[in-house]
């Protein structure tokens, strides 16, 4: 039989994750995707705790923060378009109410200083290499919040800068979590809108600088995940891709996880996961009237299925996927 695609090989790693281990996500929109997969199949996860963050400088800056329980203060907040913004943090976080904001990305970061602490895993994915620098404060942003482009200095980071921050940053990470697993890799979504050309030099200088860290590390430190290739070696045709043809479509998306899931889901997680996953789908269905007597009988089927999945597996924590499903019965 002929082979019509190139596969690419999945890399072997020391530790996969599991449902008893905290795990943490952080980086570009595809992180998103993978982080939801993993959130809405109930696996210990926190993801992007300053909201989407695409270069290593601001993925940085975000992880030196949980690294030394920092904190904001109003100072750190500005005021633009009806909102208070953080260049630390994505617009998700903005709020027209000062206090919210910042009670928001405090909390935000306190409890994702708490989940490194306790994580077997950090994954990391870099989108781009080119940074924006606000002029006034000559700091690199993770958001420009729609400011005027006038604000910001467009620039590329050199493969030595971008190296330099992350050794540095590793270093300190390593101190307080040593038997921490750190997962690179670099996503598979191409930023047009710095051009073909530009792009192809702001990714190949992401993988440069992953190069250098794991030589620097060891690959038992640093691993990759090759989420860019997969896409790009084995998906090639633009079937696979939304309407922009730039972002992922949903297939793609599966079939990245899928390949994410050979590889970082050990056999008692990915069991858990296929029965979580069908009583999620189950959880999915949305009934005319919410007091039908079968749609309660499914819920009730289904809280007993939860049960027997935790007694089965003791020191998991199911507990969100039980309450989801009694609030659904309105007990």
């Amino acid at each position: 039989m002929m082979n019509l695609r190139t596969e690419v090989i999945l890399p072997k790693i020391n530790r996969q994750l599991s449902y008893r281990k905290n795990a943490m996500m952080m980086g570009s929109c595809f992180t998103e995707n993978i982080g939801k997969y993993l959130k809405d199949h109930y696996f210990p996860i926190l993801t992007n705790p300053c909201g989407i963050l695409y270069n290593p400088a601001s993925l940085a800056n975000c992880t030196e923060f949980l690294i030394s329980g920092k904190q904001l203060t109003a100072t750190d907040l500005f005021y633009a378009n009806g909102l208070w913004n953080s260049f630390l943090f994505h617009s998700r976080f903005s709020h027209p109410d000062q206090h919210t904001a910042l009670t928001g990305m405090n909390e935000s970061l306190a409890n994702a200083s708490l989940q490194l602490r306790s994580a077997s895993h950090l994954f990391l994915t870099f989108g781009t290499s080119w940074i924006y620098r606000e002029k006034e404060q000559n700091t690199i942003v993770g958001n420009c919040h729609k400011l005027p482009a006038s604000r910001f200095l467009r620039e590329r980071l050199s493969v030595d800068e971008m190296t330099a921050q992350w050794i540095y940053v590793l270093n300190r990470l390593f101190a307080i979590q040593p038997d921490l697993d750190v997962v690179l890799t670099v996503s598979p979504i191409r930023h047009f809108k710095d051009g073909s050309f530009e792009n192809q030099i702001s990714k190949s200088g992401l993988f440069l600088m992953i190069d250098r860290l794991q030589v620097y590390f060891g690959k038992g430190k640093i691993s990759y995940f090759p989420s860019y290739e997969i896409v790009m070696d084995e998906l090639r045709d633009y079937r696979f891709y939304a309407q922009d043809m730039l972002h992922l479509s949903e297939v793609a998306i599966e079939f990245v996880q899928e390949k994410f899931n050979e590889v970082f889901m050990e056999k008692e997680s990915r069991e858990i996961c296929f029965t979580v996953d069908k009583i999620v789908k189950s959880l999915a269905h949305k009934p005319f009237h919410n007091e039908n007597s079968d749609y309660l009988d499914l819920l009730s089927r289904l809280e007993g299925e939860v049960s027997i999945l935790a007694s089965k597996h003791p020191g998991i924590d199911l507990q969100d996927l039980i309450i989801d499903i009694v609030q659904k019965r309105g007990v």
